[in-house]
């Protein structure tokens, strides 16, 4: 796992599927995420059935945030918060073959204890001062060289990352690079040139 990693926002649907469908047509995005916190959960399987259609189309990993039993029921790949249950339950639900992610803030130890659990990779971050998660403050790039240092698997930045300050957590070592609003966020005609830059980003190191 190498590349930009996209998060969906919580943007009116078809809005958001014009743009997946922009994005992964570059056949340059390495993961796309199913995060709408403010979606029901009786209208989102709906919604994941329309983005899954994309991911297939485009052969992109397609993740489901939070939700084990939702990842289940779809066969897909699961992302999971510090508080948003074990790991080793996953795996024994969704099998050795799906991706799973942890969320590790800025804590070293918590990244030890999921990969022993199984995880795919490891997401720390918030790297920068983030829009999407105000709250989560910001850590900057030496856990993110502390990991490239300590760990196997892939590291996945997250947090107020844009083409423009990226370069330098890349280069720390993150293997991943989690965006939001820096994708989606543009308009529909400046997302390619924009998934160009990353994409540049990623080929120079």
């Amino acid at each position: 796992m190498h590349g930009l990693y996209l998060i969906t926002n919580d943007d009116p649907l078809d809005i958001i599927l014009e743009k997946i469908s922009i994005a992964l047509a570059t056949q340059q995005i390495a993961l796309l995420q199913y995060r709408r916190k403010k979606v029901e959960k009786s209208k989102q399987d709906a919604e994941i059935e329309k983005i899954l259609n994309i991911c297939n189309h485009f052969n992109v990993p397609f993740i489901i945030n939070d939700d084990l039993e939702q990842a289940h029921r779809f066969g897909l790949h699961l992302h999971l918060g510090q508080d948003d249950g074990s790991i080793i339950d996953a795996r024994k639900l969704l099998g050795d073959s799906a991706i799973i992610g942890r969320t590790c803030l800025n804590d070293l130890s918590l990244a030890e204890q999921a990969i022993k659990d199984g995880a795919s990779y490891v997401a720390f971050g918030a790297i920068y001062g983030s829009t999407t998660k105000p709250e989560a403050g910001n850590i900057g790039l030496d856990v993110i060289k502390q990991a490239n240092t300590q760990f196997q698997i892939p590291i996945c930045a997250i947090g107020g990352l844009t083409a423009e300050n990226s370069q330098a957590v890349i280069t720390a070592g993150a293997d991943l690079c989690a965006v939001v609003s820096d994708i989606l966020g543009l308009e529909t005609n400046q997302i390619p040139q924009r998934i160009e830059a990353w994409s540049a980003l990623f080929n120079h190191t």
